[in-house]
């Protein structure tokens, strides 16, 4: 018996609560999933899971073993990272991974075509959506997050730090004035992301705390669609700097209200578990980590350090 992978299955069946649906995260058939059990049951010599018809749960010797087979895993993966990092094999496979449109766009695919070029096994497969995958049920590998609150039953690695600014058009200014403070833009067309400040926008400026009631004819789900339609001379938008930076250096579009800071986001890489997690897995969020850093490439020009 592959003693690893009994107790990879034995946890995968004890988090999901059913063997059919451990079977399809681990690509695996059903009865192999309740071969591997009674194995490690046989092994142990306990029973791990009372079984009905309707449900499957842990006697008490198998919530013992739970935990002593999450931390045997992760040692275990632990070594596998270290020594395929030791000896310096080519890393291989396939990475599924997700992220938002905006982050895609902007800066995900350069970072994709640079790590694949490092490492031609590797095949690297991109969902942009902009919602929450569910990890498991979509058999994402990993997915690039970017909150200011993380799912607490996900474990998460930050790879830099996500700040925005108001952004609009030259055009819409010189038509419309620009706002001097905070309140002025009650007055202006905000253009607002349905899940990031939609009616109320929260400014802080020299330690103080300022929202503002915002509306305006635009609200998108993207981030991209508002930068379009800021750049078309829509309005104000709150954008995030990874995707506005290059019109700001351009001159295209010009910061609004910029001595108010925008409370920051975190960027994480967001997976479901360490267990057995992939070295190529490690691998890419090593390098995303590197590639970005806490004060991230297009921030330089913006945010001089020490001023963000």
């Amino acid at each position: 018996m592959d003693r690893m992978t009994a107790m990879g299955v034995f946890v995968e069946v004890a988090e999901r609560g059913s063997l059919t649906a451990a079977a399809e995260t681990l690509d695996m058939s059903r009865a192999m999933v309740t071969r591997y059990l009674a194995e490690l049951e046989d092994w142990l010599g306990v029973r791990l899971f009372h079984r009905t018809t309707r449900r499957i749960s842990l006697t008490t010797p198998g919530e013992q073993a739970l935990e002593r087979c999450r931390k045997l895993l992760e040692l275990g993966a632990d070594l596998q990272a270290s020594v395929a990092s030791d000896t310096g094999a080519p890393l291989h496979g396939q990475l599924r991974l997700t992220c938002s449109t905006s982050f895609g766009q902007s800066q995900m695919a350069a970072a994709v075509v640079d790590y694949v070029g490092r490492h031609p096994g590797v095949r690297i497969d991109m969902l942009l959506l902009d919602r929450t995958v569910n990890l498991i049920e979509e058999r994402v590998d990993l997915a690039i997050r970017i909150t200011h609150e993380l799912d607490p039953n996900l474990i998460a690695r930050r790879l830099t730090t996500c700040r925005s600014l108001l952004c609009a058009s030259p055009d819409y200014l010189a038509r419309r004035g620009m706002p001097v403070r905070a309140e002025d833009l009650t007055t202006h067309d905000c253009l607002t992301h349905h899940f990031v400040g939609k009616s109320l926008w929260h400014l802080r400026r020299e330690g103080r705390e300022v929202a503002v009631a915002v509306g305006g004819g635009i609200s998108a789900n993207e981030a991209s669609v508002l930068l379009q339609a800021v750049r078309s001379g829509g309005g104000i938008a709150m954008l995030p700097t990874y995707q506005a930076a290059g019109y700001l250096a351009r001159g295209e579009l010009v910061a609004v209200l910029p001595d108010y800071d925008i409370p920051p986001m975190g960027i994480f890489g967001v997976y479901a578990t360490r267990r057995l997690m992939p070295p190529l897995v490690r691998s890419f969020l090593d390098f995303l980590a590197g590639r970005f850093g806490e004060a991230p490439e297009w921030d330089r020009a913006l945010f001089p350090a020490g001023s963000a």
